[in-house]
Order: C-alpha cells, then structure tokens, then sequence
C-alpha cells in the first residue's frame, strides 16, 4: 500500500473524497489515502504543504498561487470545483452595519494571511472601489474564532462560504450583508512538486478515482440528506448550494491562471508574474 497524506477543509464540497475512502475506491488501486481535515483552511494548508506535512491538498485557487509565487514548491494538477466560491459578508448579528458600505475602512477577521477570507478581502475592497490600503485584519484561525471576534467587537466583518457560515445566521450569531463570488474556479487540486515527481503513476490513479465520484456526485440517490445531515445544514439550503455548485475534471487553464495572477499583482498581493507551465502540471 502507499500512503498518500492530502489535506482539506471540513466543509461539503469535499464529501466525494470521503466517500470514495469510506467505499475503499483507494485501498482497491494499493493507495492509503490519509485525509486530514484543516479548519483553518488555504493558509494552514499552504503551511503544511511547504512543510511537507501533507503531500496533496485541496485548496483555494487564489491562496495557492499566491503561496507558489512567494516559494511554495508545490503545482496545480486540476481543477477540483469549477464553479465561483460564494463568499459571504458577515457582521456580528448585534452590530449596528447593515449593509456594505457600512464596512468601508473597518477590519476584516481573517483566518490567516494569505487564506481566500484575506485575499477575498482585498477582491472585494476593489469591487468596491474601496482603499485597499486602508484594510484591516483580525487574524482569528477558524469559524469559532471569527465569532469571539466578532462578538468582542475586534472585527467588524468576516468572509466566509455562505452556505457552511448560514447556520450561525440563522441562529441569529452573524447577519449576512452581502455575498461576493470568486470570479474564477474556487478549488483546485495541488501537489508538492517532489512527491509528483515520484509518485505521476499514484496522482493518476488518485485523480481518475475522485473525478469519477465527482461527476456522478449528484445524481447519488439522497445525496441532498446526506450532505445536510453531515454538515449540519438545513435541506433546502444544500439543495440551493447542489445546484450552483460544479465539480471539474480538468485542468486549470491559461487564461483562468492569467485572470486570477493578474488580479493578484494589480491588488500588489504577489510580486512577480509566473508562467503557466511552472504553476500548473
């Protein structure tokens, strides 16, 4: 068997892994896959790449190239959900901001620099023709340090996927202001370049098994209860996240690598330009 360690965060749009480990899809081809679940998302994950502490990750598009333009040895090999993430705007249910402009100059709870809440802060600031330079943050680790924060008043505002985030809104913790959608594919499926380069024959194998389970995900008999059941959602809501949701079995292509490293470097969050080939494999 080999083992293959690869990371993620703990939210629905990585059930097909877990489904696939559970069903023994990867002990059949002679791979132990190991999945560790990183709350504190694409800036903890970038960590444990550079630090060889998982060898595949499954990462937000914007962290990871930023990460691999500031030295993370790590490439792209697919694309893992196509569709835009669904940030949403949050405040303090209690607080006094209502609406978006409401936010302008106030700080951000980020889970870490150089996580998608910290880079999508600054997408928005530019949405909104904000100061980008006048941004804020709390650094705050995780969805429950976002909610001391924000409840103690040392952040005003966190950006979070709506759907995982709605059930503290509909208990009346945060009040949603606003949503803001990546422009460009959400996840993407990455590799440190030395286990690539010894282990092409097992990332194939790993890759064919996951996009199988992802193309076919939602037509899984009950999949809707199972996800709202697993993930602590109501029903409806996974039915509305199923339907703008799309999984993808191929690769980053130039033009999105482009679009998103150009609105990196115009935001001054990376300092230099990459070629396509050194990123994505």
């Amino acid at each position: 068997m080999k083992t293959v360690r690869i990371a993620g965060v703990p939210e629905h749009f990585n059930l097909p892994w877990h489904l696939c480990i559970e069903n023994g899809e990867f002990d059949q081809v002679g791979i132990d896959l190991q999945w560790t679940d990183v709350p504190e998302g694409t800036g903890k994950m970038c960590q444990m790449l550079r630090k060889n502490e998982t060898d595949i990750a499954v990462i937000l598009t914007e962290g990871i190239i930023k990460d691999i333009s500031a030295g993370n040895e790590s490439s792209i090999v697919q694309v893992y959900v196509q569709s835009p993430l669904i940030w949403g705007i949050h405040v303090d249910a209690k607080s006094d901001y209502n609406k978006l402009s409401d936010l302008e100059n106030k700080k951000g709870a980020i889970s870490r620099l150089g996580s998608g809440s910290h880079l999508m802060s600054f997408v928005n600031a530019q949405n909104q023709n904000w100061d980008t330079n006048n941004l804020q943050f709390e650094i705050v680790n995780t969805i429950d340090g976002a909610v001391e924060a924000l409840s103690e008043g040392k952040a005003d505002y966190f950006m979070w996927e709506r759907f995982m985030t709605k059930p503290l809104v509909d208990i009346g913790t945060f009040r949603r202001v606003a949503d803001c959608p990546t422009p460009w594919p959400c996840f993407v499926i990455v590799v440190r370049n030395e286990f690539l380069k010894n282990n092409e024959s097992s990332i194939e194998l790993i890759l064919e098994i996951i996009n199988s389970t992802t193309s076919e995900f939602k037509m899984i008999p009950s999949i809707d209860r199972t996800l709202a059941s697993r993930y602590h959602q109501k029903p409806e809501d996974i039915q509305e996240w199923l339907k703008l949701t799309r999984w993808s079995q191929k690769q980053l292509d130039q033009i999105t690598f482009q679009k998103v490293q150009e609105q990196l470097f115009a935001l001054n969050l990376i300092e230099n330009k990459m070629l396509y080939e050194s990123v994505v494999k």
